[in-house]
């Protein structure tokens, strides 16, 4: 009997080209988290408070989060997350979005998703290998505009805040049931290693060039350190 070993030649020169798109897509989508954060912060009195952002010690963009066509309820995204070391912001880890209940009520078939982590007991969520959302004064519905002065108690001690903007619409909403993964795949796409998200938070590891425009916003945004 002949064996063949065309089917194992290809396997090898596949990967890497699977490897190489993999590379573009976690790339592409570093450049939507960082439009939807420029669209976002573009227009103050329709935005996250910066006053907000300043005391955020993590924030989560996940732009273009997809409802199901065919599970009711199923929602899916992948994003990135930034956390601060000192005065910095760190290098950008990547998560997965699943489930929840933040809707597409507004109409659209993809809603950005933003989160900003208020304290330390957040982020040490945030950063672990999964969780998800909903406990007691865990997660609100972030206020919008220039400052969050006026909002209530609630608000303001919540762990996490979150928003979502579909067809242009911007609004907290209070999003709750998502589980949040750290993303191993992407990561490995972007370091050329699969780590955990907190051994790039705590790292101080330098950003890949493809993050060089959202890192460039967070710093522009929001440059000092968290209070």
């Amino acid at each position: 009997m002949k064996f063949s070993l065309l089917p194992v030649v290809a396997l090898f020169a596949w990967h890497p080209l699977m490897a190489a798109d993999k590379e573009k897509d976690v790339d592409h989508r570093l450049d939507d988290s960082a439009q939807v954060l420029t669209e976002i912060m573009a227009t103050p009195d329709k935005g996250i408070p910066e006053d907000l952002l300043d005391k955020a010690h993590c924030i989560a963009i996940v732009p273009g989060v997809k409802k199901g066509a065919f599970i009711v309820g199923a929602q899916f995204g992948k994003g990135f997350l930034s956390c601060r070391v000192g005065r910095a912001w760190s290098a950008p880890a990547a998560i997965r979005m699943e489930g929840g209940s933040f809707g597409f009520q507004i109409g659209g078939s993809e809603t950005d998703v933003v989160m900003l982590v208020m304290n330390d007991r957040g982020a040490e969520k945030m950063l672990s290998s999964q969780f998800t959302l909903g406990g007691e004064g865990e997660v609100a519905a972030g206020p919008v505009g220039r400052t969050a002065s006026a909002e209530t108690d609630a608000k303001l001690t919540a762990e996490i805040l979150t928003w979502s903007r579909a067809r242009g619409v911007f609004a907290g909403i209070a999003l709750k049931g998502a589980t949040l993964r750290q993303d191993l795949d992407d990561n490995e796409a972007l370091y050329g290693k699969r780590l955990d998200n907190r051994d790039i938070v705590n790292s101080h590891m330098k950003s890949p060039p493809a993050a060089a425009k959202l890192m460039m916003l967070l710093r522009r945004y929001s440059p000092g350190e968290k209070p």
